[in-house]
């Protein structure tokens, strides 16, 4: 058993003004007895013996001895001059910030902060930013933290509500293996598919509408964008043929997630011919990380590109088909 808390405290005030004391040899000593005595980290048994005693008062209370401690505040950690405070709130910075944000295409504040100190010799020249010399001086020196709380009701007001439509198939979903990463050496080699499809369905999700099958290879980062009609199995089925059959390089496995488009009797039945023999794997349920290069794809290229407005009909299928052509190649 070691030392009880109590213990290692009163250890620790015994120890600390010894160890003030000694020289620098004789510090590593004690040192060392103290961490193995205690089991403390090294940087932490340094901090506590390093650290000053509080002064204490002793009062009688009723014949009672009691100490007393004298309240202290934690010092602030930042002690310069705030530049903005609640004054970055003003009309004319947050109208010059939001037009700003939405000249780069709505990203976070980790993107258009270091973008307006670059290029703000030429975004002050456009009369319609508004920049004036007060408000170039603390664009170029805002954080991108305080563009996020600048903008937060922007963005929230921009903010579509999630809508998950991943119904699997669960008589089918548990035969296919999981997968959550790949190692080392299956990085390496191309074929490694992740497959996913992005709903072009707006804010509602009746009827049918248009959906974006997005294909990305693990190692070279290979993509292909397939446009479907719905949410039919032999649309998906037909275009995992056409990827099967157009790869530039050998196939070794699709992963997908558990949507029924993926998961169905259709999928299923037609990699089990001998002439196609496909494996498949998908991810756990609600890991999306499991599926991590493909959801970067679904954002980078497609939400980036064709939005979040809502698709249907056969005109807008083949427009979309139109755009992948020249934004992708096969």
């Amino acid at each position: 058993m070691g030392l009880t808390m109590k213990e290692k405290q009163a250890l620790t005030r015994q120890i600390r003004s010894r160890y003030r004391k000694a020289g620098r040899k004789e510090k590593t000593a004690v040192l060392n007895e103290f961490i193995q005595t205690t089991g403390y980290n090294r940087k932490y048994a340094l901090r506590i013996l390093n650290k000053p005693e509080a002064p204490q008062s002793v009062l009688v209370v009723k014949g009672k001895t009691v100490k007393l401690r004298p309240s202290k505040k934690r010092p602030a950690n930042r002690k310069g001059k705030k530049i903005y405070g609640k004054k970055i709130y003003t009309d004319d910075i947050i109208a010059a910030l939001r037009l700003i944000w939405a000249f780069f295409w709505y990203k976070c504040g980790k993107l258009p902060a270091p973008f307006m100190r670059r290029q703000m010799a030429y975004i002050a020249l456009w009369p319609a930013f508004g920049i004036t010399p007060e408000v170039r001086e603390k664009l170029m020196r805002i954080s991108p933290a305080t563009v996020d709380r600048a903008l937060k009701k922007d963005k929230d007001a921009l903010k579509i509500s999630g809508k998950s439509l991943t119904k699997p198939c669960d008589p089918l979903k548990h035969r296919i293996p999981i997968r959550t990463f790949y190692t080392s050496e299956e990085r390496k080699p191309p074929g490694f598919i992740q497959i996913d499809t992005v709903h072009h369905c707006g804010q509602a999700t009746f009827g049918q509408y248009v959906l974006t099958l997005t294909a990305t290879d693990v190692a070279s980062g290979w993509i292909c964008l397939y446009s479907l009609l719905n949410k039919a199995h032999c649309w998906t089925f037909d275009a995992l043929k056409d990827i099967y059959a157009n790869l530039p390089f050998p196939l070794r496995e699709f992963h997908s997630d558990n949507g029924s488009e993926f998961i169905n009797h259709v999928v299923a039945d037609g990699h089990r011919n001998p002439a196609c023999p496909i494996p498949f794997t998908r991810s756990r349920d609600h890991k999306k990380n499991d599926n991590c290069f493909v959801e970067q794809k679904n954002g980078a290229c497609v939400r980036e590109y064709i939005g979040y407005d809502r698709l249907e009909g056969n005109v807008l299928q083949e427009r979309l088909v139109g755009v992948y052509k020249h934004l992708v190649s096969k």
